[in-house]
């Protein structure tokens, strides 16, 4: 019996793929628990439906990312924090001051997408990755100042 899956069963199909199982395996566990449907016309014409919408939600968010990259990259963050000698930090400057900063300027954009290696914990400009989408990093300049 051929089925389309809703959801993923382990060790038998993931979201959205069709496939041969047993008839007493699909009437028996699949069906009643809601993680397959019987893979009709209607319905398969209805998941390839479902991939294309999908396929243009994901290009439209690629693409907006993509805009975004560009507009971060000709920004600058300018953050403002106590110095002591030698241009050394009293504390550090962490992901979520950046992006604390970059809301004040209309951006919303989630502190665990900034990727730094390590705090910022001296005055000057440092370039930090922003990762955006799977294929789309940006990188947004960091000035601290006293």
């Amino acid at each position: 019996m051929k089925v389309i899956f809703l959801k993923d069963v382990k060790g038998q199909g993931k979201k959205g793929e069709v496939k041969e199982m047993a008839e007493g395996y699909v009437r028996n566990f699949l069906l009643p628990k809601g993680l397959a449907a019987i893979a009709s016309d209607g319905n398969v014409k209805q998941l390839e439906h479902q991939k294309l919408s999908e396929d243009k939600r994901k290009e439209k968010e690629k693409a907006d990312a993509q805009a975004l990259a560009e507009k971060l990259k000709e920004m600058v963050v300018t953050i403002k924090s106590k110095a002591g000698e030698g241009g050394r930090l009293f504390g550090s400057i962490t992901s979520k001051q950046i992006a604390e900063e970059l809301e004040k300027k209309g951006i919303h954009l989630d502190k665990r997408k900034i990727e730094m290696n390590d705090v910022i914990r001296s005055l000057g400009t440092t370039i930090v990755k922003v990762k955006l989408y799977p294929e789309v990093t940006a990188e947004l300049r960091v000035q601290v100042s006293e």
